[in-house]
Parts: structure tokens; sequence; C-alpha cells
């Protein structure tokens, strides 16, 4: 399993919010030596969102993303406000190697389809960001302000076998709140969909989560907060 260190931007800043909410910011400092010292620990990959793109619903700091992964110490997986292809072919051409895409894979699954078809399985994730609601799992868009108003099972139903490879799911409720992951949903999409490669996102606090992630069958995890309070090393997780 891998394990993805999360760099959130808002206003070129490294934050960390509290599910998802722009008003309960915790500031980092500044990106280039976070991805600096994520790539010193022995990350492959690190996790870019464009927080502000995600909430106004189009790019708004793609010229620092492409900065950051001009870096070419790791790889760079990108999203946040991409709702166009030529908001993908711009973070590719820019040195992402994987765009994330959220709220565009529940509103226009067909086109969606059809960027992943033409510009490869490898380069593009779609990302179910969930909440729940009664017995099941409700995906959340617009940077998690809007119900999609279609469940997880269903909203993976629009991507058939072959169709995607990379999901990132995250259950926000969890979210920046060191709570624990969900690690019974992340066990059931492996059962569901074990055609697909699971990013686990939201949650994770201490080590012990991560083994119980990669029992789950989770392909990575996505780790932010954890990591910027110090609650374990990056080191650490990677010999984990």
């Amino acid at each position: 399993m891998l394990i993805i260190p999360a760099i959130d931007l808002q206003n070129g800043k490294c934050v960390r919010l509290v599910q998802g909410r722009f008003d309960d910011a915790t500031l980092y400092g500044d990106p280039l030596p976070q991805l600096a010292a994520f790539a010193g620990a022995g990350a492959r990959w690190v996790h870019i969102v464009d927080l502000d793109g995600a909430r106004l619903g189009q790019p708004a700091q793609h010229d620092a993303i492409g900065e950051l992964a001009s870096n070419g110490a790791v790889l760079i997986q990108s999203g946040g406000g991409v709702r166009e292809r030529a908001h993908v072919e711009a973070l590719l051409a820019a040195g992402v190697s994987r765009v994330v895409i959220g709220s565009a894979a529940i509103r226009r699954p067909e086109e969606v389809r059809a960027w992943i078809a033409d510009l490869g399985l490898e380069r593009i994730c779609c990302a179910f960001d969930v909440r729940e609601a009664e017995d099941d799992f409700e995906v959340v868009i617009d940077g998690w302000a809007t119900g999609g108003g279609v469940s997880l099972e269903r909203a993976l139903d629009l991507y058939p076998l072959g169709a995607l490879k990379h999901i990132l799911v995250t259950d926000v409720s969890r979210d920046g709140v060191l709570a624990g992951p969900n690690v019974a949903l992340m066990r059931k999409l492996a059962e569901l969909r074990p055609d697909l490669k699971v990013q686990a996102s939201g949650g994770v606090a201490n080590l012990d989560d991560l083994t119980q992630l990669r029992a789950t069958g989770a392909s990575a995890a996505i780790v932010g907060r954890a990591l910027y309070e110090r609650r374990f090393t990056l080191e650490a997780a990677l010999a984990r």
C-alpha cells in the first residue's frame, strides 16, 4: 500500500481543513519546502489539492501546482476545481502525473469516461467524497458543499469494468479530525469493486490506522493532518 502525503493549497499556502470547512483551516506554511521534505522522507507520490479551485468550481492555483510538479522529486497527483478536459490537459502539461476529478465524474460521467479512454487509465483518478446517509453513503460534490443525489455504489456503476482504474474515496466526516479511517467502507469497496485501485482518505491518526487500511486491500492511503501534527513521521509510515 502506498502512503501518499497530502498538500492542500489555499492562497498558495499549505493548510488543513476540518471536514472540508473553509472557515476551519490550520495554516502550515509554504508548499515547496513541504514537498521537498516529503520527497526527502521517501515519498513516491504527493497528493496536491487546489482548495480555492474546489471552492470556485474552476482552477485557481494551476501555476503554483505546476511549479511544484516541475520540482521532479516525486510524482504529483492533483485536483480541485477540475471540471473540463482542458483543465485536465493543462495539469498534465504542467507535469502532474495523475489528475483527480470529482464533481464532473458524477455530473458528466460519459464525458469523463471519454477523457479516461483518450488520456489513459493511469492519468486520471475519480474522487468520490462521501457522507453517511441512512444505511448508505451519498457522494457529495462542489467542494463537499452539495449532495450529489447518488449513492457511492451507484456512482461506481457509472464506471463499469475497464472504464476506470484509480478512485479516491474520502469519508468527509472523518477528514481532518484524526478520528480514524472508515475501515469498514474501504473493505466493502475492495469486495464490491476488486478491479479498482482504491485510495483511502480521511481520518488517519496513527500507524495502526495504516495497518488496518492495508488489510482492507486499499492500494494507497492519503495522509495529511497526522503528518503535519507529527503524530508519526512519514519515514515511520513508509516503514510500516
